[in-house]
């Protein structure tokens, strides 16, 4: 019998799902974790039983004290390349949470020290593991839409900015938890590198990752420094992001991203593809987390919808990320799209602040 992955988790925010992932997974170990909150390395017996390795406070004291296979990074974004390349450098292959970096220079630095080192690196694109978007993807590459010249890309919340909507609570420092997520420094940006990056990613990968070449964007912040200001803290990033893709096929793609805004749900997903053989919309249902997909299409002169009764569940990153270490395959998310899409970010942000269209 082979021996089995050893792996380690660095943050049990996000980190807790892949901490459950690896534990579920028959040829995985998980032998550490790190985190330097108390309160949740405290609540991992309660939360994750099955858990029986070593905890640390510090990630980086991880890496440099356990020999992994594989480690997760799901830290702050800030805390990414740093993170990410010590653990390449251990000899550890890496799945890091989205987005890749900061900026598309770390994601770059990140990718240049995993293809140097010959490890794999892979980005927690979690909407591409979404059972219906799997199933939007496979109907797609039969040729089901031909030729994708359009696409929208949404992600709306009334009031939900991440740290705000739980500014009470705190991590025992005089910090508000989820501060991070409105503080550029360490976030990089507000709902578009947190929300959009998943609806930018979502969309490329159905459209076969065109190469973009320029984008015209807008930023807003109307809501999120008023409620920082009431609660006595800094608020430093948008809280709505807009924007206008090109690609080098001469397709467009359009991307909304917002935390805070006069719409009437709670939350709003969707997306919409158009091509010239059929249309698919994918949207989600209740205001939550589950979603429905239908699609559009002609026949004999006539128009036709259908509508997704089952979907095939499929495993998640966790799973996926050991077995492509483990068989030395290929991961179904690779680093150079992570990179596409912090360029793409980066473009974004950079538009919205001269008000003119960015190459990229």
């Amino acid at each position: 019998m082979a021996e089995k992955l050893k792996a380690g988790v660095i943050g049990l925010g996000m980190g807790s799902a892949h901490l459950a992932g690896y534990l579920t997974h028959p040829d995985v170990e998980v032998v550490a974790i790190a985190d330097r909150r108390e309160d949740r390395r405290a609540l991992l017996p309660e939360k994750h039983p099955a858990f029986k390795g070593k905890v640390y406070h510090e990630g980086i004291e991880m890496i440099e004290k356990e020999q992994l296979d594989i480690i997760s990074v799901a830290v702050p974004n800030d805390q990414h390349k740093p993170l990410t390349i010590a653990a390449l450098e251990s000899g550890a292959n890496v799945l890091c949470e989205k987005p890749m970096a900061l900026n598309a220079q770390e994601a770059q630095e990140m990718l240049d020290t995993a293809k140097r080192l010959g490890k794999k690196l892979g980005i927690d694109f979690s909407y591409r593991f979404n059972p219906q978007s799997r199933a939007m993807k496979d109907l797609i590459d039969q040729g089901t839409l031909g030729d994708i010249y359009y696409g929208r890309s949404v992600w709306f919340r009334r009031r939900g900015i991440p740290g705000l909507a739980a500014a009470n609570f705190n991590t025992g420092s005089g910090t508000p938890m989820g501060s991070w997520f409105y503080d550029k420094k360490q976030s990089g940006g507000g709902p578009l590198i947190d929300l959009g990056v998943h609806r930018l990613d979502l969309a490329l990968w159905l459209m076969g990752y065109p190469r973009p070449v320029w984008v015209m964007a807008s930023t807003y912040d109307k809501f999120g420094p008023k409620m920082a200001k009431k609660l006595g803290l800094s608020y430093t990033v948008e809280d709505l992001a807009c924007a206008m893709i090109k690609f080098d096929n001469g397709a467009t793609l359009e991307l909304d991203a917002s935390w805070a805004s006069n719409v009437r749900e709670n939350e709003l997903q969707t997306i919409r593809l158009l091509g010239d053989k059929g249309g698919m919309y994918q949207y989600n249902l209740n205001e939550g987390y589950t979603y429905d997909l239908e699609y559009y299409y002609e026949i004999a002169g006539r128009q036709f919808d259908a509508k997704m009764h089952t979907a095939q569940q499929t495993p998640s990153a966790f799973h996926l990320f050991a077995e492509a270490v483990r068989d030395n395959t290929p991961f179904l998310v690779q680093p150079e799209e992570g990179v596409t899409v912090m360029k793409i970010l980066d473009a974004i942000y950079r538009s919205a602040t001269s008000g003119e269209p960015v190459k990229i």
